[in-house]
């Protein structure tokens, strides 16, 4: 489970952010001299210890004479679940976080400069006279873990359901025949292929090419470009690469061709690699060729030669 406890975290909402800006009074300061506001209507009970508030989140930073940038979002994503515990004045968005309420935004200014005297060093991308500016919303406020895996897990499945049914809608519009499997793979054969089939514990080497639904190519080994050629092997059942290729490769032999559409809770979902020039949650589209099928070797025996 996230938690918010950390420096760099993710903030809410643009539009909350705006709103925030514009009204609420003055700011207060905390015992460790963080600056904050709560934008509150006064009504329900307030998070109590032991409690976990369900969040929208954005952070920015704001450089002197450089303007601003958000670092991190949850606009278009999923909320985040932060812990309220006793921190004690630590310098931290976590100090206030029993002074909000279910409906509450909060705005949270960091000083660059005093998280360095806190905390001894400061981020590369963060110079000594910014500031960092959380803003957050409470949708909602949960009394036990138990409650917060549910809520995340029905969470999840919805977003699932939703890149579903843009997928659906996709094949539909450019009239692509796609075999749905019973995880939410959808699969275009071009040719099931004649050799071994790619069964459970069976490697499947696989000649590739993804790219995101706009088409842009962020990987594959059929030319040098991304500087590998070899074919990619896994086996299957052994999760050795993204679930949306281990199920959607089951539909195929060798010699077999095809494409791969996977929602990107099957692929990589919240959290795409560094540097890779797709957001989270993409929806993802693989050509493949399975070029061979074959049994692996039984793992070495200890002391064996």
């Amino acid at each position: 489970m996230k938690k918010i406890t950390t420096i760099i975290l993710g903030m809410a909402l643009l539009l909350v952010f705006g709103a925030c800006s514009k009204g609420g009074g003055s700011f207060k300061k905390t015992k460790s001299g963080l600056l904050y506001k709560v934008i509150s209507d006064g009504k329900g009970e307030l998070a109590k210890k032991g409690e976990f508030l369900k969040v929208h989140y954005t952070q920015k930073v704001e450089r002197t004479g450089k303007g601003d940038s958000v670092l991190s979002t949850s606009l278009g994503g999923l909320p985040t679940y932060a812990a309220v515990d006793s921190v004690g004045p630590v310098y931290n968005p976590a100090e206030i976080f029993d002074q909000l309420r279910k409906g509450d935004s909060a705005v949270i200014v960091m000083l660059a400069d005093s998280l360095l005297k806190k905390q001894g060093q400061l981020p590369p991308f963060i110079g000594k006279k910014d500031k960092l500016t959380l803003v957050l919303k409470v949708e909602d406020i949960f009394t036990s873990e138990d409650d917060v895996r549910n809520d995340q897990q029905a969470l999840l499945e919805d977003k699932k359901a939703q890149e579903v049914k843009d997928i659906e809608k996709y094949l539909a519009d450019n009239n692509i025949k796609a075999e749905k499997t019973e995880k939410g793979t959808f699969v275009e054969i071009l040719a099931k292929g004649s050799g071994p089939a790619a069964d459970s514990g069976k490697a499947v080497h696989v000649m590739y090419k993804g790219q995101t639904f706009d088409g842009t190519v962020f990987d594959t080994n059929l030319d040098t470009t991304f500087g590998h050629t070899d074919p990619f092997v896994l086996v299957i059942g052994g999760r050795g690469a993204i679930e949306g290729w281990d199920d959607g490769l089951r539909l195929f032999s060798k010699g077999g061709k095809g494409r791969l559409y996977i929602p990107s809770m099957l692929a990589y979902g919240p959290n795409p690699p560094q540097g890779a020039p797709f957001k989270a949650f993409d929806n993802l589209i693989f050509d493949v060729e399975v070029v061979d099928v074959t049994t692996p070797a039984p793992p070495a025996q200890p002391g064996s030669k």
